[in-house]
This record gives structure tokens, C-alpha cells and sequence, in this order.
């Protein structure tokens, strides 16, 4: 009789452990496998981004186009254009689309993250691009140039670098929030040394009135 309890009690006890080990390993697979599946999405969303971007490579830059117009674009109405279509909204000009999203490092970005540049070195962001990764830029600017694909290391655009942001959450949703300042350094970083002399595009009109810009 006393074996017989024993037996049980040993089975019960074996049962419970293998319970417990069970929804253990379950919850290992599934973390991993949803963060996985978040990320794809994520990626996705920017793949998707960017080649609605590419769709419109050669079409000409005009400072101020209307937000929406596919004919002309400047840099910021280009990315709200795009991201748009991929059902992402993010402000009209790139001082305050610098504000939007959340805050990515240089050496962190990914497909889909916004560029900011000062190319005017005043004091005020006025170009955005898309990072396409490979170090490669999707943007547009000045007249005979347009919408085209950059080298971004050594650039322009870097040299100048502000900031970076990510619109696009892991979800592959937006996480645009209200737009928040964005402070341009007084001084270039360490490692993006300014050129002497200014380039053409830094001669682009520097006004940013929210109509539009570089």
C-alpha cells in the first residue's frame, strides 16, 4: 500500500516538472520568434518605403512643391510623399520631421531611418534623406538633379549630419509622435570635418518656411 501512494506521489511530482518544463521552453520559442517575426515586419514596412522612393528617381527638384505632387519634389515633400503611400504620416518640413519618430545613432541606422542635415552650416536642419543602408541616401536636391540615390559617407549630407529618427516602429507602424525640437550643434562632430570652401549645394536658397526646402 505504501508503495502504491509512493508511486503516486513520485508521478505527480514527475508530472508537475514536466509541466513547468514545458510552458518554459514554450515561452523561449515564442519570445525570440515574435521579436523575429517584429523585426521582418519592420524591415518590410522600410523595404517598401524605399522602393516607392525609387519609383520617382530622376523626377526634378523644385524648392517649395506642394505636399503631394508627384511631378516636382523637394526633400521633405518627398519623404512625407513616400512614407504617406506606405501608410506612415510624418510633418511637411524637415525641421519638424526631425522631431517626429524616435532618436537614432549614426552608427545605428537602418533601412527607412530619416537623414538630417544642416548643409547651409547656420544653425537650422534643411535637408532629409532615407537611408537605404549600404551607406547609400535616397533623396532629392537642386535644380537638374532631383530624386536620386547617394553615397552617404563622406558627403555632403554627412559632413553636415544633425540627427537621425526612426518612423518606423518594430511592428512595421508608425511611431511618429508630436513633433519635438531638434538643436543643431554649433560645431560639426569630431569625426565630419567641414570642407573649406562651400559646395553648390550649400548655396541652395536657406530658407525654411515650412513651404518647402533643400
Amino acid at each position: 500500500m505504501n508503495n502504491t501512494k509512493k508511486n503516486r506521489m513520485m508521478n505527480q511530482v514527475i508530472g508537475i516538472s514536466l509541466s513547468v518544463a514545458i510552458a518554459f521552453s514554450g515561452n523561449m520559442l515564442i519570445t525570440p520568434h515574435t521579436a523575429h517575426a517584429a523585426s521582418q515586419y519592420s524591415m518590410s514596412t522600410a523595404s517598401n518605403v524605399i522602393e516607392t522612393g525609387k519609383q520617382f528617381v530622376g523626377v526634378r527638384y523644385q524648392f517649395g512643391a506642394k505636399s503631394g505632387r508627384t511631378d516636382a519634389f523637394d526633400c521633405s515633400s518627398f519623404t512625407q510623399y513616400v512614407f504617406k503611400q506606405n501608410g506612415i504620416n510624418i510633418p511637411r518640413s524637415s525641421r519638424q520631421q526631425a522631431g517626429a519618430g524616435t532618436f537614432v545613432p549614426k552608427d545605428q541606422l537602418q533601412p527607412g531611418d530619416l537623414v538630417f542635415s544642416d548643409t547651409n552650416r547656420d544653425g537650422v536642419i534643411n535637408h532629409v534623406s532615407i537611408y537605404m543602408g549600404d551607406g547609400k541616401l535616397l533623396h532629392t536636391y537642386r535644380v537638374g538633379i532631383g530624386v536620386t540615390i547617394s553615397d552617404f559617407q563622406g558627403s555632403t549630407w554627412d559632413r553636415t549630419y544633425v540627427t537621425a529618427r526612426r518612423v518606423i516602429s518594430d511592428n512595421g507602424q508608425a511611431s511618429v509622435a508630436a513633433p519635438q525640437p531638434v538643436t543643431v550643434p554649433s560645431k560639426p562632430a569630431v569625426d565630419s570635418p567641414l570642407p573649406s570652401k562651400r559646395t553648390n549645394l550649400d548655396r541652395q536658397p536657406d530658407s525654411d518656411n515650412q513651404q518647402g526646402e533643400h
